[in-house]
C-alpha cells in the first residue's frame, strides 16, 4: 500500500465538476491477518523481548525520510534507552547514503534490518512486534502504512507533510511533528520515556480506526449514489 488521494486537494481539481463527490479515507488494510500478541511476533522475528522497537516499514525511497530518521536515531537520549529501529522494506534506490549515515553515527548495533522482500504473511509480525510505527516522510499525500498500523492498533509518528496529519490525531494515536530529525527525536524520547503513552495511543487507535471500516466506505458509496 502506498498512496491515496489527499483530502485537501479541492474536489474541482479532481475533474468532478458539479458531480456529487464525497471524501472518505481508504479503509483499513485488514488483509494481513489478525493482531498477534507481541511476544509471538517478537519470537517469530527472532528478536529480543527485552528491547522496544520502532518500525519503519515499506519501500525505501528518498521522499520517505529514512535518512532523516537515522539522524534522529543518533540522538544520545535514544542511544541511552533499550530501543532499536526496525527497518523493514526493500531499497528502491542506492543504499550507500543510508549506509554512510549508519557508519557515521555508529548505529549498526541499534538497528534491525529486514531489507529484503517481505511477504504478506510476515507483515503482522513486524507491526505487532513494534511499539510505534514511524512515517518520517519529507513529502507525501497519505500513506497506506497508516491504515495497516491502524488495523494492528499501533501508535504512530508521522511528519506534518501532505495529508499525513489528516488521519493521525496528534496526541490521540501518536505524534505529528515537523519534518526534522530534531523533532522526530524529541517525540521518540517522549514516547519511550513515558511508558503509559503506548497504552493511551493504542486505545486511541481502537477508537479512531472505526471510521476507516469497510462498512463506512460502503455507506459513503451508497450516499453518493443516492444523491444523483
Amino acid at each position: 500500500p502506498e498512496v491515496v488521494v489527499e483530502r485537501v486537494r479541492p474536489v474541482q481539481r479532481l475533474g468532478f465538476g458539479q458531480k456529487p463527490a464525497l471524501y472518505r479515507p481508504h479503509p483499513l488494510y485488514d488483509n494481513f491477518g489478525p493482531i498477534k500478541p507481541r511476544t509471538a511476533a517478537v519470537a517469530a522475528l527472532k528478536l529480543s523481548a527485552d528491547v522496544h522497537y520502532a518500525l519503519f516499514f515499506g519501500f525505501i525511497r528518498a521522499y520517505k525520510g529514512l535518512d532523516m530518521l537515522l539522524k534522529a536515531w543518533a540522538d544520545p537520549r535514544l542511544a541511552a534507552l533499550p530501543v532499536k529501529l526496525l527497518v523493514a522494506g526493500e531499497f528502491y534506490e542506492d543504499a550507500a547514503p543510508y549506509e554512510a549515515i549508519i557508519q557515521k553515527y555508529d548505529l549498526e548495533s541499534r538497528l534491525v534490518r529486514a531489507t529484503d522482500f517481505i511477504p504478506n504473511e510476515r507483515v503482522a509480525d513486524y507491526f505487532c512486534a513494534a511499539d510505534i510505527v514511524l512515517q518520517p516522510y519529507k513529502s507525501a499525500t497519505q500513506s497506506g502504512v497508516s491504515q495497516v498500523a491502524y488495523h494492528f492498533e499501533r501508535p504512530m509518528l508521522v511528519t506534518d507533510v501532505g495529508g499525513l496529519a489528516e488521519l493521525i490525531p496528534n496526541g490521540e494515536v501518536g505524534y505529528v511533528v515537523p519534518p526534522t530529525a530534531a523533532a522526530i527525536a524529541d517525540a521518540l524520547v517522549d514516547f519511550f520515556t513515558h511508558p503509559e503513552k503506548q497504552a493511551l495511543f493504542e486505545a486511541g487507535t481502537r477508537r479512531v480506526k472505526q471510521q476507516f471500516s469497510w462498512p463506512v466506505m460502503v455507506a459513503a458509496l451508497k450516499e453518493v449514489a443516492a444523491s444523483q
